[in-house]
Formats: structure tokens, sequence, C-alpha cells
């Protein structure tokens, strides 16, 4: 799976980019998500009609509906063509203070409004520097998703928070450890049947120059794109690593 968050980047002009996506998309090549801001969503969900591409948000609130100005409710996002929402991400745990029971709750919620859920885990630079990534990546998918996850509502993405933007990435070697660990941990809670189903997505400075390797790493199924899905010409460089 190759899914792009395009985050607070882009006007309805940036459509113009999944135009050059279409050619790379197929029903027997891998699944490719572009999460655009909540102002393009709907745009994109049209532009996207009758092609392979599926289209999600990047949150969304805890309640279904009320007196919550500027939020996106769930059910607003599938209203608008999302079949996804990106859910604890590293921005958001940081920016809005987000905690792993906030992101549970939303993933619940946005698991009653039919969306599947990409939670996102991750550790900061002094935690990986203490020696403690295990540690907090555990505990972040022991709080953060709820019961009942199968490899239908849910995809699990790591994102080192050190890695974001920064144009460094970890050894193949630490990104194995740690999604071997994470499917360690699914399979243990949920069952080696569901464990093994849920995706786990690698997210943090992929590139084309870099994504094959990384997804020739154990239990690696795939990416979380930032910059790099803002351009058609390296989305689909790293969408054809995963064939």
């Amino acid at each position: 799976m190759a899914a792009g968050n395009w985050k607070m980047n882009g006007t309805s002009p940036a459509l113009s980019e999944i135009d050059a996506l279409f050619e790379h998309l197929s029903a027997d090549g891998p699944e490719v998500l572009i999460c655009p801001p909540a102002t393009l969503l709907a745009l994109m969900t049209e532009r996207a009609a009758g092609s392979e591409l599926k289209c999600g948000g990047q949150d969304c609130h805890v309640a279904a509906s009320g007196a919550h100005t500027g939020d996106i409710s769930a059910n607003m996002l599938v209203d608008a063509g999302a079949e996804y929402v990106i859910l604890g991400h590293s921005e958001r745990r940081s920016d809005h203070a987000e905690t792993d029971a906030m992101v549970r709750a939303k993933t619940e919620t946005a698991w009653v409004a039919g969306l599947r859920s990409i939670v996102c885990v991750g550790e900061t630079e002094a935690e990986r520097d203490a020696a403690n990534t295990l540690g907090i990546i555990g505990g972040q998918i022991a709080g953060s998703i709820p019961d009942g996850a199968t490899g239908e509502n849910l995809v699990v993405a790591y994102e080192p928070v050190w890695a974001i933007g920064t144009g460094r990435t970890p050894t193949l070697d630490q990104i194995g450890e740690v999604h071997d660990f994470i499917r360690a941990r699914l399979e243990k809670r949920f069952g080696e049947g569901v464990g093994r189903s849920v995706r786990l997505l690698y997210g943090g400075s992929v590139k084309p120059d870099n994504a094959s390797e990384i997804f020739s790493v154990s239990n690696v199924d795939g990416a979380l794109v930032g910059g790099a899905s803002l351009k058609a010409q390296d989305f689909s460089a790293i969408i054809a690593a995963l064939r």
C-alpha cells in the first residue's frame, strides 16, 4: 500500500497531479491512497471516480456531530468520498496534544462510520537516544488501537518522529526491528490471523531513491508518504517500487 499524506499543502490546482497517477494504477497493483487537505477531499474523490485511486482524511473528531467549530466528523469524511482516515499522526499528537486515549476514541468513531483507520505510532529523537523506542511504540499500540481491530479496518504506520521531513531515515535494521515488534504485538493481542492481516506501513522521508530497499524489510507492507506524494513523478516511482 502506498498512502500519500498531503498534510496542509495544496489548493485546487494541485489536483492536476493525480491525473498523472492514473496510468500507474491497476486493480492488480498495490493499493494507492491520497489523503489531501479537507478542502480538497470532495474535489479529489470526484476527480478520481472510476480510477483505482482511493482518498481519505487526515483526521476526524471523536464525536459524530455537534458544536465543535472547525472540526470534521468521520461521517463528513465519508460523505465527501473518503474510505480511510489517518489518526494519531505525530504532528497531531504534538500540535494538538492528542493522547493515545484520544486516538483510540477517534479510531472507534471512524470504524462506526465505515472508515478504515491508519493509526500512526513513532518515537522522538530523545526517546530513540534513550533506547526507549520499543517501549514507546508498545505503549502507543496498546493505548491507541481499540479492541475489534481487523485487517479490514486497521492499518498501522510507523513513523519515527525524527525522520519526518528531515531527510533522515533509520537504518534498515532499525525499521525491521520496529516493524517485527509491531507485528508480534498485534498477533499477541488479536491472534495470529488478524495480527498478520493488518498492513504495516513505514513513514518518514520515503523517497524514490530509498523506497525499494525499505520495502524489502521484514513486515514492511508499504509506505505513508509525505512530501514525495505531492508530485506525481515522485509518488509514482514509490508506487512502482511496491510492485
